[in-house]
């Protein structure tokens, strides 16, 4: 089978005693850099050398078939340099890929920046959206950022570094400066540090100078109060426009606040 195996992001200690077992007896191991995985299992103190297959952005989709077909006579283990493979790392052409040729695919839990971050931002976390590394080009990223500017969810972004203040700078423009948001830095390492403050002021922060692994957390849009017909209003233009009414009143209702099973029955009885 295809054995998904989350690693440490900063502390070993955090492997679990599932991934030593796996990795003391894979045969083959899909890493996303061999040089990193040759490290995990040095300090890990693990003795076993399994096969270490590179898989990265550049090559998965030539590679998965190749690992699928393996996993159908011996398990292929799947990491990643950090957390859990697939998520904004390599992997997904894998488990697609496996998925549709019937061969098993299992997952080994554990560590993740994602939810790690989010759950030591101070911001809600009933809700939330991963939007992985904004694009890099300014006018990408502004495009990206306003068409997040009314998300009410509150959302996970990945960012290097050194384009961090400027990344901060254009979420205080489009976002908004005192939306509230943090930037988590080296989680689980010997300098974690977790920075909470509006954007504005995040942006000045990292304009220093920010080292490290970083993940940056922003807060959702705050819902506006829309009155019961007014909500109805706009659950029926979405549905002119060729939105299902289901779709639609879920859609409104995560913008206003208001109840989703109450909006569709409104307009239901309106159409």
């Amino acid at each position: 089978m295809i054995i998904l195996a989350a690693t440490p992001i900063g502390n070993l200690q955090d492997a679990s005693p599932r991934l030593v077992a796996a990795l003391e007896s894979a045969p083959v191991v899909a890493a996303e850099d061999t040089r990193t995985t040759a490290r995990l299992l040095r300090g890990l103190g693990i003795a076993h050398r399994p096969q270490l297959i590179a898989l990265h952005d550049h090559n998965e989709k030539q590679r998965a078939g190749e690992l699928v077909e393996r996993a159908r006579t011996e398990d292929v283990l799947v990491l990643s340099d950090a957390g859990m493979p697939t998520v904004s790392d390599p992997g997904f052409a894998v488990v697609t890929t496996a998925a549709a040729a019937g061969v098993p695919v299992t997952v080994i839990p554990g560590p993740s920046a994602v939810v790690t971050a989010l759950a030591v931002s101070g911001l809600p976390t009933d809700r939330f959206t991963f939007e992985g590394f904004p694009p890099r080009k300014s006018g990408e990223l502004r495009s990206a950022l306003l068409a997040l500017a009314s998300e009410p969810r509150t959302m996970v972004f990945f960012e290097a570094p050194s384009r961090v203040a400027a990344t901060l700078e254009a979420m205080a423009d489009a976002f908004g400066a005192d939306r509230p948001a943090a930037v988590c830095r080296e989680l689980t390492k010997l300098h974690e540090e977790v920075v909470r403050a509006p954007l504005a002021e995040l942006a000045r922060w990292a304009a220093e100078g920010v080292r490290g692994e970083l993940v940056v957390v922003v807060g959702g849009a705050p819902v506006r109060e829309v009155s019961e017909s007014d909500a109805v209003a706009q659950v029926l233009a979405l549905v002119a426009g060729g939105m299902r009414l289901k779709e639609a009143a879920a859609e409104v209702a995560a913008q206003t606040g208001r109840s989703s099973r109450d909006l569709y029955g409104a307009a239901l009885a309106q159409r």
